[in-house]
């Protein structure tokens, strides 16, 4: 069928040739508006690495820190995922 129509054959390959490169530029143009949401995320998971890596006894505030930065990493990901959809 698609043989007998030339010019349908030609869309559909222009189409289907340039999907992936549409999503990489959407999915670029995403990471672009989100550059300073990107970078928090990326410093808070430095802070959460060397939290961890902290010696142990910190009368429980280190602990407490790690259950912050954690949370905070949670908000970034769901205000760069709200962000994403509006």
């Amino acid at each position: 069928m698609l043989a007998s129509k030339p010019c349908l054959r030609i869309w559909l390959s222009v189409v289907l040739a340039s999907a992936p490169i549409g999503s990489v530029v959407t999915a670029s143009a995403l990471a672009y508006q989100q550059t300073h949401m990107i970078a928090a995320r990326q410093a808070l998971g430095t802070a959460l690495a060397e939290l961890n890596a902290a010696n142990k006894d910190k009368g429980g505030h280190r602990v407490a820190a790690i259950s912050l930065v954690t949370k905070a990493i949670a908000e970034v990901n769901a205000g760069m995922a709200y962000s994403n959809k509006h």
